[in-house]
């Protein structure tokens, strides 16, 4: 390739480091342009639910940092409101380009958008070139020795593991160029209005640092580097919401401020080294998963509106004004059970949910209370700032059993127990529900089992200023056992 003049299209991968697209048109054009469209066929249902998005708000600020760190090497960032599948030909023609480069999307209407644009160029003989950029391996590349995708994950991993080459790790996870070396073909934006204000497309200013939320290139660097101290301990925090254990990384990684094969090879090296200990090795196999669920999404569309084993599409879920009142006490907080309701305080306050805890809420909706798990997957999708089709459906249907590699059905989540299990002096619950602050540690975890003298000494009301248990748990597992009947055994 050897163009006079290339675009390269930023979406969900604001940074101008190690980047695929980037690198590439800088290597084969003369003079490269830089744009990322806030599409408006993705903000405007975001509108449907209020003019807060913290998400909207994390691109802004981080679009930001990117302009004035291309700008300092001579570029910039066009940035627009509009249809991007239009608004990219538009462009491409203003801008008289040979060719768009972008990192590729695996969701099903990323990849129908992006087969538009592609159409739309060719008809004015310019090309759209895609590369792979925000996981390790995609789509095909890590098949079983039959040829055939993976459905469970262990042996995916391994395959993983085989295919990266440990040790020798060199091409796969090698960074790109660094931007310096083709620094002066990037080309200033021409004389366009400024980027578009948030309130200019209808959404509210927000403050992320409310929420401990730094964004853009430098945000995960500061992130990253306070993590890296702590990652060999990882494998013995990373599931207690207390405790600063996890990376705090996924919105990073789902809006592409920080590098995938950066993370990954900081693992393998930490691995290596042999400081890494198994927390390490427990980090990295969550970069797998990522990996994963992408390859589901890509072999399995159908996952987005069905389950992944279709025998589960047979359940019977609650339904009717008991369900939905259900539903909309476990959206709020009131299920009465201390774990799920500060974990769905968490996330409506913040639009951050600890991963332990994504696992207890997505369990209770669907197997205490009986309730569709693309009811709580939507919700999820709707308020995690971290949101990815892939993860969250994958993290979804594993809950519900219906998905691949997923928890048996007979597996239910106890929310009492794991409440003394992975919060044991109730901080977390604390943190997020006050009204039950002044609870010992024995009696936060399930305030109706307390006697009337522990509640009035600790201020509790149940029924007033904390709901009594929306159902009995026990009660509810027969239930849903009785519910998952008409699932063939596995």
């Amino acid at each position: 390739m050897n163009y006079e003049k290339a675009l390269v299209w930023f979406r969900r991968d604001l940074r101008d480091f190690d980047h695929a697209a980037l690198h590439h048109a800088l290597k084969a054009s003369r003079t490269v342009y830089c744009a990322f469209i806030f599409d408006k066929d993705i903000l405007d249902p975001l509108l449907v639910h209020g003019r807060i998005d913290r998400r909207v708000a994390f691109i802004h600020a981080s679009l930001k940092e990117l302009d004035a760190s291309l700008r300092e090497r001579g570029g910039g960032l066009i940035v627009r409101h509009a249809r991007a599948v239009s608004e990219i030909p538009k462009l491409a023609d203003e801008l008289a380009v040979d060719a768009v480069f972008i990192n590729e999307d695996y969701e099903p209407g990323a990849i129908e958008r992006d087969h538009q644009v592609a159409q739309a160029l060719k008809k004015s003989d310019k090309e759209l070139h895609s590369y792979k950029d925000q996981v390790i391996f995609a789509k095909d590349e890590v098949l079983s020795l039959a040829g055939k995708s993976f459905s469970v994950f262990t042996p995916y991993k391994n395959a993983w593991l085989k295919k990266l080459g440990l040790p020798s790790f060199e091409l796969d996870l090698q960074p790109l160029a660094p931007l310096t070396c083709d620094a002066g073909k990037l080309a200033l934006p021409p004389a366009t209005p400024e980027m578009p204000s948030l309130s200019a497309m209808g959404f509210d200013e927000y403050d992320l640092m409310q929420h401990k939320i730094p964004t853009g290139m430098k945000g995960g660097e500061d992130l990253l580097d306070d993590f890296l101290p702590r990652m060999s301990r990882y494998d013995a925090t990373r599931d207690f919401p207390a405790v600063k254990g996890p990376s705090y990384l996924s919105i990073h990684l789902r809006f592409g401020t920080v590098s995938i094969r950066s993370l990954a090879r900081l693992a393998i090296e930490a691995i290596q080294s042999g400081q890494g200990g198994e927390g390490a090795r427990i980090w990295l196999s969550e970069l797998v998963w990522r990996d994963f669920y992408f390859m589901i999404l890509h072999h399995h569309p159908h996952v987005t509106e069905r389950s992944f084993k279709p025998d589960y599409d047979r359940i019977t879920w609650e339904s009717g004004a008991a369900a939905d009142a259900a539903f909309t006490a476990w959206c709020e907080g009131r299920t009465g059970y201390p774990l799920v309701d500060a974990a769905m305080m968490q996330l409506n306050q913040t639009g951050y949910m600890h991963n332990r805890l994504r696992m207890v809420t997505a369990c209770f909706l669907i197997k205490d209370l009986g309730i569709d798990w693309r009811r709580g997957e939507a919700y999820f999708a709707r308020q995690l700032n971290d949101f990815d089709l892939s993860a969250n459906n994958g993290g979804w249907q594993w809950a519900s059993s219906s998905g691949c590699d997923a928890q048996p059905y007979f597996r239910i989540f106890n929310p009492v127990t794991q409440s003394e299990r992975f919060d044991a002096e109730g901080k977390f619950i604390k943190r997020y529900l006050p009204e039950l602050s002044k609870l010992d540690s024995k009696t936060i975890h399930a305030p109706w089992l307390a006697s009337a003298m522990q509640l009035q000494m600790a201020g509790v009301t149940l029924g007033k200023n904390y709901p009594h248990p929306l159902v009995a748990h026990d009660e509810a597992r027969k239930k849903t056992l009785e519910r998952y009947s008409v699932v063939k055994k596995e």
